[in-house]
């Protein structure tokens, strides 16, 4: 690989690997699944052999003793998927800074920490770019030759861009999560990085429908769900009038926020409330992410509280 290439990253890399260490420093367990199997079908209990995949549920069923087949034995496979429509880079003068993130770049850091986890746990990792589809997907995979590659993907996500030159992407967020449903094949863990942003009810509702999708592919879902609180969902400024712009399509407005703030609040709020109500319904690990918290103050709990969960 260029080691120009790997120069752009070098930081990325040192702060996964600073976080991780201070993590797992005295601890024994792992915050995720470090092996999984894949169960295949029952066959009947041969004297001699170890007891240990016996259904024993079976047997009192049955007062016969059969024993679990496994398909395969593997580590745990892991998809990050981040959304990174251009609303993800709110605020946009916050792109790259670790200590004080926008949208975007807690989701870049918070990746990175989870493939130095992984990758120590010699578990597999893949990483799916979302807007208004697939724009980037890659396959799982546990060697460092990969988690460099990722690191290099990340890394493009922090390089700033002028206003002239940002993209406009749009989110079709529900849309690419069906299809990046359908193209794991393999029981994983999925976890997403979005601002979850929705015009309407029904958006909302096809975003609930895509989840659903993926609990019922059996796959464990983590749900980072990224805003910043004051500015996003209270519309807290300065009592005077602003210059609001949609970074998804440019539309411009200009208004006094205390004229809408009580209306527009109740919405955001009420729809963070239902994608946390439908996130529990459908046994999803919902993790709201306020980035004006900062980065550790998010990440260590959430780590804490996976270990603690196995």
């Amino acid at each position: 690989m260029d080691q120009s290439q790997i120069s752009r990253y070098k930081s990325l890399d040192f702060f996964a690997r600073q976080v991780v260490e201070g993590f797992i420093t005295g601890r024994h367990r792992s915050p995720f699944h470090g092996f999984s199997a894949e169960f295949s079908d029952y066959r009947q209990y041969n004297t001699g052999e170890s007891t240990r995949n016996i259904d024993w549920r079976l047997y009192a069923r049955t007062d016969k003793l059969f024993v679990k087949q496994f398909e395969e034995e593997t580590n745990l496979r892991c998809q990050l998927l981040i959304d990174q429509s251009t609303s993800m880079l709110f605020p946009l003068e916050r792109q790259g800074d670790a200590e004080h993130p926008n949208k975007l770049t807690f989701a870049v850091y918070a990746s990175a920490v989870l493939i130095e986890l992984l990758h120590r746990q010699r578990d597999a990792f893949g990483l799916t770019l979302l807007s208004n589809g697939i724009d980037r997907q890659t396959p799982c995979r546990s060697n460092a030759i990969h988690q460099r590659y990722l690191l290099s993907l990340l890394d493009e996500l922090l390089q700033p861009v002028k206003a002239d030159e940002r993209p406009m992407r749009t989110t079709a967020l529900a849309d690419a999560i069906h299809l990046a449903a359908e193209q794991m094949h393999r029981r994983s863990l999925v976890v997403i990085f979005t601002d979850a942003f929705s015009s309407d009810s029904s958006n909302q509702e096809a975003l609930f429908d895509a989840l659903r999708h993926l609990r019922h592919n059996k796959h464990e879902v983590i749900l980072f769900h990224t805003f910043d609180r004051r500015h996003e969902l209270l519309l807290d400024y300065d009592a005077r009038p602003h210059q609001f712009i949609d970074l998804e399509t440019g539309r411009q407005v200009r208004l006094q926020p205390s004229e809408v703030a009580e209306a527009y609040s109740r919405e955001m709020l009420q729809q963070q409330a239902n994608l946390q109500q439908r996130a529990l319904q459908y046994r999803i690990d919902y993790i709201p992410v306020d980035i004006a918290q900062g980065f550790h103050q998010i990440i260590l709990p959430f780590l804490l509280k996976r270990e603690g969960s196995k």
